[in-house]
């Protein structure tokens, strides 16, 4: 099948999840007389909120800044199920029209760029009746809505011995709907986000659950329902309460990740005073609650109105820090000489980090790694043309950046058609940039995948920050034409003319 044969499209959106959805509209919004396609992978709108489906699946940040600024939150919590985000996904699909522009069961392969005619080619298998079939879209604009980690392959480190064990053993991403814990023992290795909503969860069914951590984590208790949002939705109508709590709940983050790396010390002793108090008198917080790190070195995790801190308090759940020696048939063997038998091994040891959902990329036929480039302005890569990857906050939601993300692309659009430019890339130029982390953590997940993500410069716009009032202040004065190269092909040969959008 050739290019001539795909299905053509102005904008393609590779994701059906919080970034695809959000893109989808800001483009739409931005520009009404482009057409687009959504490309999902899945058979369902939801992204990560589809695919994981343990229990006590929920956000770990306040829902208020994860939903959309466009789609009020309507439900009473602030911090929200799984289900309930995919729900909200799939609604504001619907009401936009942008699920009929998803084509599911699409799971793109590569992404190839023509600069004869500044068209993007991407080849996707689909699902059929009749077996997978290979089938084309073109489009003039791609927007990677694909996330940072790989839906195939989680992190899972080698255990000597887990073969033996007789039970069963599940990693969170691949969560068997028909798993039956009721009664049993489970061990949960790791004391990541994952881990901390999953524990009290299982603790409400399972015989006891232990948490087996190497070293501690940073831990916070939010409300589920928070009362003071819940005064400002009652006093103000729907869509104005619901900005005044998002940007309520943005900047409190922003405010307090800031205190937390300014005074570190300080940090460190509220977080050990809030937990001291949230467990029996007596328990050792310092051996399984006092990480040696200062706080955000590495993500907080958020736990739900203590509901970890009560399960160990009342004896359902327990913490252990030690090392994993092997596994045998009935349990754990641990280093200090401990063992924990077990019925059930839960593997929440992380996610694999994978840069563009580990498509393809090529520019006139050469590939293109994403690791080899600089990013421009968080959502560019350096000289590859008309393409925009999605990548959230190490410290905040996701969708403050999705959002901002999207809003920058579409506004990009509007620019070049306004112009009758074609192409736009960011060029670095001949001047060398030092290099930085893209992400500013020393979470283990990046630690041991940094290789695959983009490069970050050291100054506007190369530097990937991690601070949403200073990009948001970016984005709303920012020049469009900094560092870009813009251009007109010299003989497009498209289905459609370009549209003319309102700059």
């Amino acid at each position: 099948m050739g290019a001539d044969q795909a299905d053509y499209s102005d904008v393609l959106i590779i994701g059906a999840g919080i970034s695809g959805i959000g893109a989808a509209y800001r483009i739409r919004e931005k520009n009404p007389g482009l057409s687009y396609t959504v490309l999902e992978r899945r058979a369902r709108i939801g992204g990560t909120w589809d695919l994981f489906r343990y229990p006590g699946i929920r956000s770990d940040s306040d829902i208020f800044t994860l939903s959309y600024p466009f789609e009020p939150w309507t439900r009473p919590e602030n911090v929200a199920d799984g289900e309930y985000i995919r729900e909200y996904l799939t609604a504001t699909a619907r009401k936009y029209g942008i699920d009929s522009h998803i084509r599911f069961n699409t799971h793109v392969q590569s992404a190839e760029w023509d600069s004869t005619t500044d068209t993007w080619t991407v080849r996707t298998v689909q699902d059929g009746p009749d077996g997978p079939q290979e089938k084309l879209y073109r489009g003039r604009f791609v927007f990677f809505g694909t996330g940072y980690y790989s839906y195939d392959a989680p992190y899972t480190p080698e255990f000597p011995g887990i073969e033996q064990f007789r039970g069963d053993v599940v990693h969170p991403q691949f969560w068997p709907e028909d798993l039956d814990y009721s009664g049993k023992r489970a061990v949960v290795i790791g004391s990541g986000a994952t881990a901390i909503s999953l524990i009290p969860a299982l603790a409400q069914k399972a015989a006891h659950v232990t948490m087996l951590q190497r070293s501690p984590t940073y831990m916070m208790s939010m409300s589920r329902i928070d009362p003071m949002v819940d005064f400002i939705r009652k006093a103000l109508p729907l869509r104005a309460s619901h900005a005044v709590v998002r940007m309520r709940n943005a900047l409190f983050h922003v405010l307090t990740y800031f205190m937390f790396r300014k005074a570190p010390r300080f940090g460190r002793w509220l977080i050990r005073n809030r937990t001291i108090a949230a467990l029996p008198d007596g328990y050792d917080v310092d051996v399984h609650f006092k990480p040696r790190y200062d706080p955000w070195d590495q993500r907080m995790c958020l736990v739900l109105d203590n509901d970890l801190f009560e399960h160990v308090g009342e004896g359902r759940a327990e913490v252990v820090t030690d090392h994993i020696d092997h596994v045998d048939a009935d349990g754990i063997v641990l280093k200090s000489g401990g063992r924990l038998d077990a019925d059930v091994i839960v593997t929440a040891t992380g996610l694999q980090l994978q840069a563009l959902g580990g498509i393809e990329i090529s520019i006139d036929g050469v590939g293109v790694k994403p690791a080899d480039r600089f990013v421009y302005k968080e959502y560019l890569l350096e000289d590859v043309p008309n393409m925009a990857w999605c990548i959230g906050y190490t410290n905040a939601s996701w969708t403050l950046r999705a959002d901002m993300t999207a809003k920058a692309f579409a506004k990009l659009i509007a620019h070049m058609d306004s112009h009758g430019y074609t192409h736009a890339y960011p060029h670095l130029g001949g001047k060398p940039m030092p290099e930085k982390p893209a992400w500013n953590i020393n979470a283990g997940y990046v630690k041991r995948s940094a290789h695959v993500l983009p490069k970050s410069g050291t100054h506007r716009p190369w530097n990937v920050r991690h601070n949403y009032v200073l990009d948001a202040i970016d984005h709303r004065f920012d020049r469009i034409d900094e560092s870009m190269v813009f251009g007109r092909v010299a003989t497009a040969s498209v289905p459609s003319t370009p549209s003319r959008a309102a700059g």
